[in-house]
């Protein structure tokens, strides 16, 4: 008989020879799963808010339409991992692994991923707002048409990262790194990136409308001229950008596909023996 905490929630286990499948929907609110085995796991509208996940193994899982607000997967493996539509608001992904993650239309919100491993993840559309990132290393991520805006991204690393028509906007990036980055279309209006690295960024069309660079690294007139601000942009000494026309800047958004529709599988409700 499944346990009350595991209430709703399905599994399905293929021969031990063969790769692990767990499917798992329903809900499993504030259910402890921490260093569990959970890779290739299958997640379609369920909900596991408040859950404790830390240091689950969760490579290669599918998350669609699930909603994991206020749950902890610091330390948690959730390389290759494949996102559509889930919320992760308030979550704490401390410490964790998302290398080669694809997200689109995912909610972080307020999320804390300090020192998390992203690099080469494909997180198109993310909302990443007020989300904590500092330590956070987005090595040659794609973050196109991301919200980043209201971060905490002290010492970030986005190194060759693809942040085009991003939100940037009042972001603090301090100590953090865009080295050639591409921040085309990007909006860094109000934020604040003090000895932040931009060497070889490239800032076609980008929006520095009030944002601090006085202290920013890298920063060339070659790149500062592609990009417009305004009289409450702070830039390096001998370095000017032109004003910003009303058609300047312009966000492109694309929506994110629609979750792909579950597999029918033969459940069994999870048990213990």
């Amino acid at each position: 008989m499944a346990s009350p905490a595991m209430a709703g929630v399905e599994m399905s286990m293929q021969d031990r020879d063969v790769a692990r499948t767990v499917s798992l929907g329903g809900s499993c609110n504030r259910c402890e799963l921490s260093g569990r085995n959970l890779s290739g796991a299958t997640f379609t509208g369920a909900s596991f808010m408040n859950a404790t996940l830390v240091g689950a193994n969760l490579r290669g899982a599918e998350m669609m339409g699930s909603n994991f607000s206020g749950s902890d997967f610091s330390r948690a493996n959730l390389s290759g991992v494949q996102i559509v539509g889930a919320n992760f608001g308030s979550t704490n992904f401390t410490s964790a692994v998302l290398t080669g993650a694809e997200a689109q239309g995912a909610g972080f919100v307020r999320a804390n991923m300090s020192r998390a491993e992203i690099s080469g993840a494909e997180m198109h559309g993310v909302n990443f707002n007020g989300a904590t990132l500092s330590g956070a290393k987005f090595i040659g991520a794609e973050l196109f048409g991301a919200t980043l805006a209201n971060v905490v991204a002290v010492g970030a690393d986005f190194t060759g990262a693809e942040i085009q028509a991003s939100n940037l906007s009042s972001g603090d990036f301090s100590n953090a790194r865009f080295t050639g980055s591409t921040l085309d279309g990007a909006r860094l209006t109000g934020g604040r990136f003090s000895r932040t690295d931009f060497s070889e960024a490239s800032m076609h069309r980008t929006d520095i409308r009030g944002a601090d660079l006085s202290g920013a690294r890298g920063l060339t007139q070659d790149q500062i001229r592609t990009a417009c601000g305004d009289g409450s942009t702070r830039l390096p000494g001998g370095l000017t950008a032109q004003a910003c026309r009303s058609s300047s800047i312009r966000v492109i958004r694309t929506p994110p596909a629609p979750p792909v529709p579950p597999r029918v599988r033969n459940f069994v409700s999870v048990a213990e023996n």
